[in-house]
């Protein structure tokens, strides 16, 4: 059962999103909770932690905090990640979705065709900084780590 069961989101001290930030919050969710793949590796001495897991994602002193529960609520792992790793590909997210959510409104289907495959490669470089930076720490599959990167975007735009 190496998959993520729940997802709680710690926004709090954070300004309110957008609606589109919103909706791609919940998108993210849902996504994640249908289909993922996430497990800890067994540590030097030690075996890993079995999931499903619970899983806390906040902004704690200009942190990315993932805290790690067991399905029971037990605590099983906390990472705290830099959020100077992500600064830059976030920004640029956030810059090519105002893009895509503005064509979707006034331009032709082709040019929205071309803005959201930047805004997918985008994506694909904030999940694989994800996976990076979390390597040794968790194991996720791509797909999880997109989706895990489009929550730590609705952090970071309050963050």
């Amino acid at each position: 059962m190496s998959r993520i069961c729940h997802i709680e989101i710690d926004d709090t001290g954070l300004p309110a999103p957008t609606p589109e930030v919103e909706q791609e919050r919940k998108v993210a969710i849902f996504d994640l909770l249908e289909d993922n793949s996430f497990a800890l590796p067994a540590k030097p001495g030690g075996p890993g932690a079995d999931g499903p897991f619970r899983l806390g994602l906040a902004i704690r002193e200009r942190r990315l905090v993932f805290d790690i529960q067991n399905e029971s609520g037990a605590k099983v792992a906390e990472f705290h990640l830099s959020l100077g790793p992500f600064r830059q590909v976030v920004k640029d997210y956030f810059q090519i979705c105002e893009s895509y959510f503005e064509a979707v409104k006034r331009l032709p289907p082709s040019q929205i065709e071309a803005i959201d495959m930047a805004r997918r490669g985008i994506h694909n470089e904030g999940a694989r900084v994800l996976q990076e930076r979390l390597e040794g720490k968790a194991e996720l599959d791509i797909d999880t780590s997109r989706r895990l990167f489009t929550l730590i975007c609705v952090l970071h735009f309050g963050g």
